[in-house]
């Protein structure tokens, strides 16, 4: 079927959440993908930082492969091997002690969000279950994420929200002492808030939240949904303030393309759940944590942090020389390969008209371009993106 076909057919059959481009993509290799008119696109949205090492990478084939001819799926009554050195390759190399597998991000969070309510009423206070997180801040699509999730205009029509959510300023210390109350159990915040408009947090803010944690006895969760695994240049994105939260949430880039979340936990959160707390019919199963356990073998043998980094200090290069020439792009942000271009102007028009010239990128907060490409992206690739835009740009 062509693209127009295709389109047409999902129109018919599919419920309308997604503002989706006018292509239907069959295929992907590496940094490409294709549409089902045979279109080639360099792809800089990755499944929104999902696919790390591109698209169909061997390593992540060869094991999903492997897995399927032994064993797809089985119920966590029982122990599952990959699971398990998922798990290990996690918690050797973070700082945390215990992991627990589910199927994405808001899940991930919302296991977070139960877990540092029965912390709190097990070794503080049984009133306390009240969680501060950050304006702009995403954190998911269920109900309790989204009512974490600092967005009004996201919460719109889905009132009565969840109790037990406060919002304080991005970056801003003060704003979070003042919202914490004797019902204050944890505090929630990504490192890099990506939908929020790639907006980096300081490190002094983060340290800042560290020592307000351990004052008021409360949980600091890190959501590295999107910025966890190599993405912003360390293989998790605590590391580049020193910062150990208590808690992490990780989905997206964990398994290759394959539907992973993970919650990991140190110290007496990692031991609060028990038998009954918590569970997930599909999370961690034999399928996932095979391509899991390939994608960051893979990430750690072959030191992808080492070249994001790399990747990073080139790409953004490449765009301050693109600001420099346009006057309506205001500023460079981000962090690893998580960047983004913030712009006087809407950026939907612009991410359309790269569309048609082969590229493809994403535009969050209305007037942020943002560039997530795979993890293995090259120079080459780089410049070919920027070329691209450049022309897309000059058109605006």
């Amino acid at each position: 079927m062509t693209n127009a076909q295709l389109v047409e057919k999902g129109k018919k059959y599919i419920m309308n959440t997604y503002g989706r481009l006018p292509i239907a993509l069959v295929r992907g290799k590496g940094c490409y993908v294709y549409d089902a008119d045979d279109k080639e696109y360099l792809d800089f949205v990755a499944g929104i930082a999902v696919n790390a090492l591109g698209h169909c990478h061997p390593v992540v084939i060869e094991a999903i492969q492997k897995q399927v001819e032994n064993l797809i799926h089985c119920s966590n009554l029982y122990w599952i091997e990959p699971q398990i050195d998922l798990a290990q390759l996690l918690i050797e190399n973070s700082c945390m002690d215990k992991a627990f597998f589910c199927n994405s991000g808001a899940e991930a969070n919302e296991g977070a969000i139960k877990l540092s309510r029965k912390y709190a009423k097990e070794q503080a206070n049984p009133q306390k279950f009240e969680i501060i997180s950050m304006q702009n801040s995403f954190h998911g699509r269920t109900l309790a994420t989204l009512t974490a999730t600092g967005q009004k205009k996201l919460q719109k029509n889905f009132d009565p929200l969840p109790q037990g959510f406060c919002y304080a300023d991005f970056n801003d210390l003060e704003s979070v002492k003042s919202k914490i109350t004797e019902s204050t159990c944890a505090i929630l915040v990504e490192p890099v808030q990506g939908e929020g408009g790639v907006v980096v947090a300081d490190p002094q803010f983060l340290a800042g939240l560290r020592q307000l944690c351990d004052r008021h006895d409360l949980l600091l969760i890190f959501d590295e949904v999107q910025v966890g695994m190599c993405r912003t240049g360390k293989l998790f994105a605590y590391e580049h303030s020193g910062v150990q939260p208590d808690v992490i949430t990780l989905a997206k880039a964990l398994a290759g393309g394959a539907p992973i979340g993970a919650l990991l936990a140190r110290g007496k959160a990692a031991e609060t759940f028990a038998p009954g707390d918590h569970a997930s019919t599909f999370g961690g199963n034999p399928l996932v944590t095979s391509a899991g356990v390939a994608t960051l073998s893979y990430m750690l043998e072959q030191d992808l942090a080492g070249h994001v980094a790399k990747m990073s200090a080139y790409m953004q290069e490449k765009m301050r020389a693109l600001m420099k020439k346009h006057a309506f792009i205001k500023e460079v942000r981000g962090q690893g390969l998580l960047l983004g271009l913030l712009l006087e102007k809407e950026g939907a028009p612009i991410v359309a008209s790269c569309l048609t010239k082969g590229l493809l990128i994403n535009c969050t907060a209305g007037t942020v371009l943002r560039f997530v490409p795979p993890l293995v992206v090259t120079e080459k690739e780089i410049d070919k993106a920027i070329a691209i835009l450049d022309e897309s740009l000059a058109e605006e």
